[in-house]
């Protein structure tokens, strides 16, 4: 055995101590750095006392270069190293005010920071920033940043990568963006930016990314975006750009990716784009482009994603494909394709994503699409397609979302459904499907949403859906099913509808089981009996509808206890007694709404919502149907956070209506009509600030309708029809509106404008007859004689030359005429002057 010579290992120790060691003691950051890392994370621990991210971070190492997330680099002509990178993204998840950001803006030598998704929130400080100009990558993603782009960023000449996407900034893009011309990607996206974009934005010509998604940009694409040479991703959907595409689109040779949709662009798709010879991606969907879709856009060997949906474009029916892509994606949603499903599109072999969904197609579901082994998306709803589904569809495959709803589909459904180990997404809807349900359904434990209404299906016995944990959405509403109300569902299921069918019996114990549904739908069915205690232990219950069935007796006081309800319908049953004044105590969400109320979204809806690279859909679900307004009218189940509604009509409740309704200020439609309510209208109902409809009418009200009702800023139907009521209908605010007389009707005391019947106070008084005095006045006056007989006078002579009496020719006969009237006169006019005068008429 040959011994180590002792001088060599202690020569070769030494060497290794000068290789490892040296650099380390010669790698010493400057003090000024470390001691304002070290106040970064101060800052932090004084917020969240447990904040741990950064251990290795303290006082007691050497160096900050050897940090956990710090990168240094020595200067040229220096043995020291300063810090040029900070990996600092996803350091914490509570929310981070941007002030504690301020110790990172004094190590000036930054060239690396990133900061993404770290919920800070506040104002980028703008004049820190501004002190690192040696920047080159700034990543500020993914936080909540508010107020409008620092200029000073705009400043920063060494800059090549700017990411704010994902924020909450506003205000414009400044035209100092050009100043940027190192720039090779910036990422604006996800964002509340408006304004048009500036015509600077073609200054930018290194740049390679330029992505402004989902903002609100309006007005058109400037034309300089056409200089940006080297571009090779654009995306500008999601905003409200208008008019047309730049003509000169087709100059971005590098293009490989754009992305131009849901905007308000207009015009047809430019020509020019033929020469985009490398794009992979073309998404101009949601738009309102015109004119025929171009064959030539199948012509281009690269690409692999095509959405041309929702717009005003047409497919040229005759029109003979051979395409020279191989698609990945394509989507010719409401293309105006007519006929069969289009015979090229078996070429594309790759396909995974497929949407042909409102279109004129006909014909059965061809079989070689059925093969296809790797769709995963299938959506083609809202056409004409008939006859049966083929098996080969459930064999086991990719196949992850089948969208065949309001076609014509019919026959029995494939015993083999639940081979579709994959399937996640069911949508049978609104076909002729009969028969039962497969049994084998329940096999497949990844399907969160089934919808299988509007169909003929039957049977009284329903596979059990028990261990299917991911099930959050099943709508099996106007088929034939019959039996007892089923209840083989996963506990976490949140929307269960089966109304519209032939369920009776009543409502099942074993309800309560359900503890996380929000949606329950049993209208339009046999169901009967009392209303079950186990029904109101399902807590998370927000729309409860029981209409149209045959259910009896009271409502129980415990309905209360359902503190998330929102929507509750018990119309057209059989209940009796009062509404219980305790049934209003608990409920909460409807007592008062959620201040500044947005809709959150459920499991099913995420899960409808469904969005993975390059694919992104959104599938509307069933309305729920309401009497709202006087009409049945479907409530959006995307926004169903927005309504509250009690309807208790159609029944046969009696007593009064409890004031404490009018605790329930969330409400928006309240209707108890239809029943045996008596006693009066109570002016608490004024309180229903929110109210948009109260419908009252044929019950047995008396007295007034509540002046207060004037308070009622959002009513805009009222019907207090075939009651007693009486009294004035109040005058001022909404109630001026509510004018129609057939909401007033059979109501014999009520009177106002608004039914043109006048109230009695509002009547003029009636006319008072004259006082005299006992003292008899003069049948004539003294004033009459002395008018009276100068007129005779002048009648009289007036009678006695017309009738002739005088004759100038005969002077004698004149004169002894004239002594007769001188007689006449001179005895004034006695009762016998009317003889006197017949005899000188006589005499002539």
């Amino acid at each position: 055995m040959v011994m180590a010579n002792p001088s060599l290992l202690l020569e070769s120790i030494f060497i290794l101590f000068i290789i490892f060691l040296l650099p380390c003691l010669s790698s010493s950051c400057p003090e000024y750095q470390k001691q304002a890392l070290l106040q970064f994370k101060s800052s932090i621990v004084a917020i969240h006392s447990s904040f741990d991210t950064l251990d290795s971070w303290n006082s007691s190492t050497s160096s900050c270069c050897l940090w956990d997330m710090v990168t240094c680099s020595s200067p040229s002509n220096s043995n020291s190293s300063v810090v040029i990178e900070l990996h600092l993204s996803y350091l914490f998840a509570q929310f981070m005010p941007s002030n504690l950001l301020a110790p990172l803006f004094f190590i000036r030598s930054l060239r690396v920071l990133h900061l993404s998704w770290n919920s800070i929130y506040g104002q980028i400080p703008a004049l820190g920033l501004g002190n690192l100009s040696n920047l080159v990558h700034l990543d500020l993603s993914g936080n909540m940043f508010n107020g409008s782009i620092p200029l000073q960023l705009f400043q920063l000449k060494y800059l090549q990568y700017l990411d704010l996407g994902s924020n909450k900034l506003q205000g414009g893009l400044s035209p100092k963006v050009g100043s940027l011309q190192d720039l090779r990607m910036l990422n604006l996206s996800s964002n509340r930016l408006s304004g048009e974009l500036p015509e600077e934005i073609g200054n930018l010509t290194k740049l390679q990314q330029l992505s402004l998604w989902r903002n609100k940009f309006l007005n058109g694409i400037p034309s300089s975006i056409s200089y940006l040479r080297e571009l090779e991703e654009l995306d500008l959907g999601n905003n409200s750009l208008s008019m047309e595409i730049p003509s000169d689109i087709g100059n971005l040779s590098n293009l490989s990716s754009l992305i131009l949709g849901k905007n308000k662009l207009t015009g047809g798709i430019p020509a020019s784009m033929q020469k985009l010879n490398k794009l992979n991606l073309l998404d101009l969907e949601g738009n309102l482009l015109t004119g025929e879709i171009p064959f030539w856009l199948f012509d281009f060997k690269d690409l692999q994603h095509l959405y041309l949906e929702g717009n005003n474009l047409s497919w040229n029916n005759n029109m003979k494909i051979v395409p020279k892509c191989r698609l990945f994606g394509l989507s010719l949603r409401s293309c105006g394709l007519q006929g069969d499903i289009p015979e090229w599109i078996s070429t594309q072999t790759t396909l995974s994503f497929l949407d042909l969904s409102m279109n004129q197609l006909h014909g059965p579901f061809p079989q070689w699409l059925a093969e296809f082994h790797f769709l995963s998306f299938i959506i083609l709803s809202h056409n004409k397609l008939s006859g049966y589904l083929p098996t080969a569809l459930f064999r086991p495959s990719h196949l992850y979302i089948l969208a065949l709803s309001h076609n014509n589909f019919s026959g029995e459904l494939p015993k083999n459904i639940g081979d579709a180990k994959f399937l996640s997404i069911l949508m049978l809807d609104r076909n002729n499907f009969f028969g039962p349900i497969p049994q084998s359904i329940s096999q497949n434990s990844n399907l969160q949403i089934l919808d299988l209404s509007h169909n003929r299906l039957s049977n009284n016995i329903f596979p059990n859906f028990d261990h299917q944990g991911n099930l959050l959405y099943a709508d099996f509403s106007s088929n034939r099913f019959s039996g007892e109300v089923p209840t083989t569902f996963p506990p976490d299921i949140e929307t269960l509808a089966l109304g519209g069918n032939k369920f009776s019996g009543a409502l099942p114990l074993n309800l309560k089981k359900l503890r996380n549904l929000e949606h329950l739908e049993l209208q339009d069915n046999n169901i009967s009996g009392e209303l079950p205690n186990s029904l109101l232990q399902i807590s998370h219950l927000r729309v409860l509808n029981l209409r149209n069935n045959s259910l009896q007796g009271s409502i129980p006081k415990t309905l209360s206890n359902l503190q998330n309800l929102q929507i509750l319908d018990l119309s057209s049953n059989n209940l009796i007694g009062e509404i219980p004044i305790e049934f209003v105590n608990n409920l909460k969400r409807m007592i008062e709404a959620p201040p500044n109320w947005t809709s959150q979204t459920s499991g099913f809806a995420a899960a409808i919502a469904f969005s993975s690279k390059n694919f992104i859909t959104d599938f509307p679900v069933n309305e729920l149907i309401v009497n709202w307004k006087k009409s049945k009218q479907g409530l959006s189940s995307h926004n169903i956070d927005m309504y509250f509604l009690l309807d208790l009509s159609n029944n046969q409740l009696s007593r009064e209506i409890p004031a404490s309704l009018g605790a329930l200020k969330a409400l928006k439609m309240l209707n108890l009509s239809f029943n045996k309510l008596s006693g009066k209208v109570p002016a608490r109902l004024s309180d229903l600030q929110n109210l948009e409809g109260l419908d009252l009418s044929h019950n047995k009200l008396s007295g007034p309708i509540p002046t207060a009702f004037t308070k009622l800023q959002q009513l805009t139907t009222l019907d207090v029809s075939n009651n007693k009521l009486t009294g004035r209908i109040p005058v001022g605010g909404q109630m001026n509106t509510m004018a129609d007389p057939n909401f007033y009707a059979n109501n014999s005391g009520l009177c106002g404008f608004q039914i043109r019947v006048p109230c009695p106070e509002d009547l003029p008084p009636a006319p008072k007859l004259q006082e005299h005095d006992n003292k008899e006045e003069p049948w004539i006056l003294p004033e009459a004689v002395g008018i009276g007989y100068p007129i005779g006078f002048l009648l009289t002579i007036g009678i006695i030359f017309l009738a002739g009496y005088f004759n100038l020719s005969s002077p004698s006969n004149s004169r002894c005429r004239r002594r007769q009237v001188n007689r006449l006169i001179g005895n004034g006019f006695d009762q016998n002057s009317p003889s006197l005068l017949h005899k000188l008429f006589l005499s002539r």
